[in-house]
C-alpha cells in the first residue's frame, strides 16, 4: 500500500506499507480524500510523539464491513476510538477514554494512505449533494461546533483569534449560530474568505486598543496565542482553546483568577452537526482550498500546507 509514513523525526512516501487489518466491528475504507490540518503540521514536528501514517480529515468509500449494508458506502469518520471497557466508554464518551486510539494522531494509522480501518460505528453516511472536496472538511467543522454545545455564543461578541482553516471554520460557524462574531488575522487573503458575511475579518494592528470580548477562541496555532487571547477576554468571559501546538508557551493563570474568567478546552464535536452546517449552504469551503495534490506528491503537499499563509491543501 502507498501513503504517507512518519517515523523518527521525518515524514516519508513509501510503496511498502501494510494493507490495514479491521479488528471486530470495523471497516475497511479506501480513502478518496484527505485534508491536511495544523495538527498533521504539529505531529510533523513532534506533537504527540506520533509514529505511523498521519492524516484524520478524509472521505472514502467503504471497501469491506461485518455490516455488509453499508459496502459501498461514501463515508466520513470520526477520529477516536475507545476501548469499550472504561467509565467514559460506558458513558458513551469515547473521546476522553484513557486508552483510546485516534486516527493518524495516537496508536491508530491514518487517511495519508490508500486505506485505513476504523470501527463502524464511528462511519457517518455523506449525503449525495456533498462533494469530497466539501466533505473532508466535515471531522474540522464538527470541532468548530463543539464550541457551541460547550459557551453560550448567541448574541454574544466573540473574538476568533487567527485566520487558519480552524480559525475560518469557527468564524463561520459561530455565524451561523448568530454570534457577533470578530476574526482577527494575518493574511488578507484568508481574511477575504468572509467577505460579503457578517463577520468582521480584521488585521492584528486592527484590533481596538483595550477593547474585550464576551467569548474568545484561540485559534492560532502559535504558543503565544494563548496568553493573547486572554488580554483580549473579558472579565466573567469565556475563553475556548482550540490550538494543539508541539511546543507550548507557559501562561500566568492571575489573570484568569482575578477576572474569573471560564477557561474551556475544546476539541473534537459530533459529526452530525459538521453534516448539518455543510447543508445550510451557508458555508464557504471551496474558497478555502488551496491545492489537492496526488497522494503520490504527498510530501510536496505538506510543504504547500506548511507555507505562511496557505489554505486547506488536500490530498487524493
Amino acid at each position: 500500500m502507498n501513503g504517507l509514513y512518519f517515523s523518527e523525526g521525518k515524514l516519508s512516501y513509501r510503496t511498502n506499507l501494510l494493507m490495514p487489518v479491521p479488528g471486530k466491528g470495523e471497516a475497511l475504507i479506501r480513502v478518496t480524500k484527505a485534508g491536511i490540518c495544523h495538527t498533521d503540521l504539529e505531529i510533523a514536528a513532534g506533537y504527540m510523539d506520533f509514529t505511523g501514517v498521519p492524516g484524520h480529515e478524509f472521505v472514502g468509500i467503504v471497501e469491506k464491513a461485518e455490516n455488509p449494508d453499508i459496502v459501498g458506502s461514501r463515508v466520513v469518520g470520526e477520529i477516536n476510538c475507545g476501548c469499550h471497557e472504561c467509565d467514559y466508554c460506558s458513558r458513551g464518551d469515547q473521546n476522553h477514554c484513557p486508552n483510546r486510539t485516534v486516527l493518524g494522531i495516537k496508536g491508530r494509522n491514518g487517511a495519508f494512505a490508500e486505506y485505513l480501518a476504523l470501527p463502524e460505528k464511528n462511519l457517518h453516511h455523506v449525503p449525495d449533494p456533498i462533494s469530497d472536496e466539501d466533505a473532508v472538511f466535515i471531522e474540522p467543522l464538527s470541532a468548530a461546533y463543539r464550541i457551541v454545545e460547550q459557551v453560550p455564543v448567541r448574541g454574544q461578541n466573540v473574538l476568533v483569534l487567527g485566520d487558519g482553516k480552524l480559525g475560518l471554520l469557527v468564524a463561520q460557524t459561530l455565524e451561523i449560530m448568530k454570534a457577533d462574531v470578530t476574526l482577527c488575522g494575518r493574511h488578507a487573503k484568508k481574511l477575504a474568505v468572509m467577505d460579503g458575511t457578517n463577520v468582521c475579518a480584521i488585521r492584528e494592528n486592527e484590533l481596538k486598543p483595550g477593547k474585550q470580548y464576551a467569548v474568545v477562541v484561540d485559534a492560532t496555532g502559535r504558543p503565544e496565542g494563548v496568553a493573547k487571547a486572554l488580554s483580549l477576554t473579558r472579565a466573567r468571559g469565556s475563553l475556548a482553546l482550540k490550538s494543539t501546538v508541539a511546543h507550548p508557551a507557559k501562561l500566568d493563570l492571575n489573570y484568569v483568577v482575578i477576572n474569573e474568567i471560564s477557561v474551556i478546552g475544546s476539541r473534537c464535536g459530533p459529526f452530525v452537526h459538521g453534516i448539518a452546517l455543510i447543508e445550510t449552504g451557508e458555508m464557504r469551503l471551496p474558497k478555502m482550498i488551496e491545492k489537492t495534490f496526488p497522494l503520490s506528491e504527498g510530501l510536496k503537499a505538506f510543504e504547500e500546507a506548511a507555507k505562511p499563509g496557505a489554505m486547506k491543501v488536500l490530498i487524493g
